[in-house]
């Protein structure tokens, strides 16, 4: 299934300073697991191609009756108040997304107010300190709940997510939010004999993928349990409501007595579509989508269309022709042909690729598995995509269109393969590892001679590490030019 939002990745995070090295010293070994953990969300953050993350954290400060968000134009935190004043985190404000934010939320009767002149709380620092520090870069917006009603911060949720992708570009949300406070005699909170359950209701619900038992969690437990981060993941539950969840449980433990836990709650594909030699960023879904969006009512925009009935794979460069010339001189999408070929008309996924006449790369956008019910409609949304949405160049301009040459390499079903089972000459190959992350490279690529190298490099786009256990699959592409 395509993903159709700028939403790319939703998860839960703790925040004890003690984490943090500088603080913990030498007591990070007893929270060891967690760190690990939160290295393990950050690669997730940054394969999913977030270009901003949202925190919500329970230690901004508090409104009874509002949502807070941290002004800009910069973010700044550090643990000057946990013996660690020069570790420190910044970051520039996403002004747009939160300025959406206010909006979406306005339009649902919820205010978010903006507080200025405070340095970050350290619910927001230690998560986007382990974000930092283990690779992610991009803006930020910091947010902090309210003491409105559990409807009314799922509710919250749901007009950030509106807001992500009224702005159409990757953002990934992080719950921040230690569980109980009370699991045992020396925990800061004290101890509660029941507390132990809260946060087995969470774990439980987060393994299994039903997440709407956190909703629908006991709320005389979460006051037993004295805990922090409740209302934090209702927020993320409302930001991914609609989704398939992917739940996972990156870390759970409470050396202290607080309970520490790392999560995933949704994350986008990296594979479900694939630039060029699978080069691909969540930018290049947040687009897809809003041109899939677009598409039913452009499909009905007038225009001549040439007979298809009889259309051979050699004539499917035509089809692409005709799509891209299309768009870039009316700004419609040509109707699916009425008079399509058994080809056109059976099921396929494809790349399409847009070349200069002297043979250099204009656009290359493709599927690995089928999105629609046609090849036809397969090379129509192709064709557009790789004419104006490949984000390695700038979009097709009209002056060009006679200077352009078109092809489409129709792809078999994939099929498990090993490394020596393949030849870069007549397979394909897909790789992916554990997480979901995948990397696809074409066959008869120039320079690719060996199965090795073409695994090393599909891997490497797909920012899998060397040496990741990792899945491949093969399969053959039939290519037509024109």
């Amino acid at each position: 299934m395509i993903h159709t939002s700028s939403l790319v990745f939703a998860g839960i995070a703790p925040h004890p300073p003690i984490m943090v090295p500088e603080v913990g010293r030498e007591a990070i070994a007893d929270v060891r697991s967690s760190i690990e953990a939160m290295a393990e969300l950050t690669d997730r953050v940054i394969a999913s191609g977030a270009e901003t993350v949202i925190l919500i954290s329970p230690h901004a400060p508090l409104e009874s009756h509002s949502f807070v968000a941290y002004d800009g134009p910069q973010l700044y935190g550090d643990f000057g108040s946990f013996r660690a004043p020069t570790t420190a985190v910044q970051a520039e404000l996403d002004d747009e997304l939160l300025t959406e934010i206010t909006r979406a939320a306005a339009a649902e009767n919820l205010v978010t107010l903006r507080i200025r002149g405070l340095d970050l709380d350290h619910g927001t620092a230690v998560p986007l300190y382990f974000l930092q520090r283990n690779g992610w870069q991009g803006r930020v917006v910091a947010l902090g709940y309210s003491y409105l009603s559990n409807g009314d911060h799922v509710r919250f949720g749901q007009c950030i997510r509106r807001a992500i992708d009224k702005t159409g570009r990757p953002a990934a949300f992080i719950a921040s939010g230690d569980l109980s406070h009370r699991l045992k005699p020396s925990a800061p909170a004290g101890y509660n004999p029941e507390a132990h359950l809260f946060d087995e209701e969470i774990v439980d619900a987060i393994k299994s993928c039903v997440t709407s038992r956190i909703v629908d969690l006991d709320q005389e437990l979460r006051r037993l349990a004295g805990e922090c981060g409740y209302r934090s993941m209702l927020v993320a539950l409302g930001v991914a409501e609609g989704f398939a969840r992917s739940c996972e449980l990156f870390s759970y433990e409470a050396p202290f007595g607080v309970g520490y836990l790392v999560a995933q709650l949704f994350a986008a594909r990296s594979g479900d579509i694939l630039a060029g030699s699978a080069d691909v960023s969540s930018a290049q879904r947040a687009e897809r989508a809003q041109f899939e969006s677009t598409q039913p009512a452009l499909a009905g925009a007038s225009g001549t269309q040439p007979d298809f009935s009889e259309l051979s794979g050699t004539g499917l460069p035509t089809l692409a022709r005709k799509v891209v010339e299309t768009f870039v001189t009316t700004g419609a999408v040509i109707k699916t042909p009425e008079n399509s070929s058994d080809l056109l008309n059976q099921r396929g996924a494809c790349f399409v690729s847009i070349k200069t006449r002297a043979g250099e790369l204009r656009g290359c956008i493709g599927t690995i598995e089928p999105t629609k019910n046609t090849l036809a409609e397969e090379i129509i949304l192709n064709a557009v995509s790789a004419a104006a949405r490949d984000p390695r160049f700038s979009p097709v301009r009209m002056d060009e269109l006679s200077e352009l040459k078109y092809s489409v390499d129709v792809l078999s079903p994939p099929e498990p393969t090993t490394i020596d089972m393949l030849d870069p000459n007549v397979y394909g190959v897909i790789v992916e590892d554990e997480s979901g992350r995948r990397g696809l490279l074409l066959p008869h690529l120039e320079g690719i001679d060996t199965a090795v190298r073409q695994v090393a490099i599909a891997s490497r786009k797909a920012g899998i590490k060397p040496g990741a256990k990792v899945q491949l699959l093969r399969f053959r592409a039939d290519r037509y030019r024109e």
